[in-house]
């Protein structure tokens, strides 16, 4: 039987379709570290985990559409912490993770064949999202060389058509680390104004940054009828099974609109939501050892691929993930090669090609994101082991 246009125009997600490969792998015994994957090794704050074991309900219901009264008066109350004191808990959807409340955005704001701009490289899952909701991304291209720093603005307003429904961003950035500054959001606040559309941000990893502040687009009162923020409790509190994220914006037209596709698929998860109100409660001092955890993991990779020759590497300022570009001229040829064909005293390593991060073709066939959510004795291994495959792949 044939399948749909629509699937076969999907691509298998870059960071897990090389999965089978290092399952095959293991099997011959070869260890495998997985630097593909944005899966932290930190461990989930007990009161959360407390949360779920004590779950005392006697069936597990149905319930609210739009998430449970008490996390969404509980994330106000978190917003407060970050200086965002005008939200009320309407103005908060909660959703299957970020995922959803992306897939739910790109289905509320635009219409078939309707075009969201977003800078590129950008987390690579968006494509489906939007060819689920049959949407166009049109690319504005940031570069290694300038460590993917947001592009000037004239380059978005000149993408900016009848079809453009908003421009979505994701800070700290997934695939870069980049965070943008207060006046980068300004600019393109500015321009969504002037043009009658949406800026999206995507702040899930806003927690881990590592140079200087971070500014949350949701502090921008005056632009807020404008503005959609993607949160999640994935990376944050380690959390990232348990499915749970969030729509927060004042714009009450669009959250209706999401409201309708939230009643559709009836409501998020009953337990993983009370794990959520439970992680709210977590001390601060979890967030800043597991921030200053990542900021020691980014800086020793950083170290580690500066001395492997031909790598060049952005300096992540946020998230856990940086781009690099290989002395390759294909990485994913050579992820394959690093799981079939290659281990150095029994240990490989599994990263993401990242070609498929990118809308223009043959930008970041050279480049491969890499996720530090390993320990710094795990890391140095895999450096290792990157060092030596790079070696063995480019003398056959």
């Amino acid at each position: 039987m044939q399948m749909s246009h629509r699937i076969s125009g999907f691509q298998a997600s870059p960071i897990r379709r090389l999965s089978p490969l290092a399952r095959a792998a293991e099997k011959r015994g070869t260890k495998i570290h997985y630097l593909n994957i944005g899966q932290p090794d930190i461990d989930t704050p007990q009161v959360a985990l407390d949360a779920v074991h004590n779950y005392s309900k006697s069936f597990i219901p149905y319930g609210p559409s739009e998430g449970l009264p008490e996390l969404r008066e509980g994330l106000v109350e978190y917003y407060k912490t970050l200086g965002v004191n005008d939200l009320e808990s309407d103005d908060i959807l909660i959703t299957t993770g970020g995922s959803e409340a992306l897939q739910f955005t790109f289905m509320a704001l635009c219409d078939p064949f309707d075009e969201i701009i977003i800078p590129e490289p950008y987390y690579t899952n968006v494509t489906s999202f939007a060819r689920a909701a049959m949407v166009n991304l049109v690319p504005v291209t940031s570069l290694i060389e300038d460590n993917f720093s947001l592009p000037p603005i004239e380059e978005f307003e000149s993408k900016i058509t009848r079809k453009t429904g908003a421009i979505l961003i994701c800070s700290p950035n997934n695939p870069t680390g980049y965070i943008y500054t207060k006046m980068e959001m300004l600019q393109l606040l500015e321009l969504v104004k002037r043009n009658d559309i949406f800026l999206i941000v995507d702040e899930v990893y806003r927690e881990f940054c590592y140079n200087g502040e971070f500014t949350s687009i949701l502090s921008f009162s005056e632009y807020s009828d404008r503005v959609i923020c993607v949160d999640s409790f994935s990376k944050r509190y380690s959390m990232c099974g348990a499915r749970i994220g969030a729509l927060v914006t004042k714009n009450r037209e669009f959250l209706d609109s999401v409201l309708k596709l939230s009643q559709a698929r009836l409501c998020p998860p009953d337990i993983e939501q009370e794990a959520a109100i439970a992680a709210l409660k977590t001390d601060t001092v979890y967030i800043d050892n597991v921030k200053e955890e990542y900021k020691k993991r980014r800086d020793f990779l950083c170290e580690g691929l500066s001395k492997i020759d031909g790598v060049i590497s952005c300096v992540p300022k946020g998230a856990f993930y940086l781009v690099a570009q290989l002395p390759v001229d294909n990485a994913e040829d050579f992820a394959k090669f690093l799981l079939n064909d290659f281990s150095y005293d029994g240990e490989s390593v599994m990263i993401a090609p990242a070609e498929d991060f990118y809308v223009t073709n043959g930008i970041g066939k050279k480049q491969a994101r890499i996720a530090y959510v390993l320990n710094t004795n795990e890391l140095k291994r895999a450096i290792k082991c990157l060092d030596e495959g790079l070696k063995a792949y480019n003398s056959r």
